[in-house]
């Protein structure tokens, strides 16, 4: 994507798209930007206004064309080739990703996990298998996978992705709570589950 363009409205289109495909399986044709706004808690206009960055959609007063649109997303979201990632810690949370059949139906195909701990190392996660952490360079080097998520502790998450970084993978899922500190061309996304609690907390504290 050329453009630099809002982590938010990335999700946003994320959401769109899962809408549309839930029209899709009913067999819907076309849909409005009300529609596609009240699923996605916005407004119209921020519907229009995101899919704007990307070209001209739809037709005024007809809405966009369903397959069309879900298509285009795909599109723009890269979801119509193959992603390869890497786990790194076979503990609950990568076991939990490992085992989660969505990431195949989305494109992201998981090769390993890796771990350092002996009892894990050679065992199997859901057909997906844990290998030594000392071979993570040299797979890397075969497997080129474009992924990496840490789901490794705060103390090691920094160590273990400055090691990551150096392999060449430019994009970082990183569940460890901590915040990492990478090179401006890797992207690094984390998953920090107390402030999503925190985001509902807030949310049923200043109800109406």
């Amino acid at each position: 994507m050329a453009k630099r363009i809002a982590d938010s409205t990335v999700r946003r289109l994320s959401a769109y798209l899962r809408f549309l495909e839930d029209f899709e399986s009913r067999g819907l044709e076309t849909i409005s930007s009300e529609e596609l706004a009240q699923r996605g808690g916005t407004t119209s206009a921020q519907v229009r206004k995101d899919l704007s960055f990307f070209g001209s959609f739809g037709k005024r007063g007809l809405g966009y064309s369903v397959p069309e649109l879900a298509g285009r997303l795909r599109e723009i979201l890269g979801l119509g080739k193959e992603w390869k990632v890497i786990i790194i810690g076979a503990g609950k949370i990568g076991a939990a990703l490992a085992q989660y059949r969505g990431f195949r139906q989305r494109g992201f195909l998981i090769l390993a996990a890796y771990d350092a701990n002996e009892e894990k190392i050679g065992r199997k996660l859901e057909g997906i298998p844990v290998r030594d952490i000392t071979q993570l360079e040299r797979d890397v080097r075969q497997d080129r996978p474009d992924i990496a998520v840490l789901t490794v502790p705060a103390e090691e998450a920094q160590r273990v992705l400055d090691r990551v970084v150096k392999t060449g993978i430019k994009a970082i899922l990183n569940f460890a709570p901590t915040q990492l500190q990478a090179p401006a061309d890797v992207t690094v996304k984390t998953v920090n589950m107390a402030m999503e609690l925190e985001g509902l907390s807030y949310a049923l504290t200043n109800r109406d």
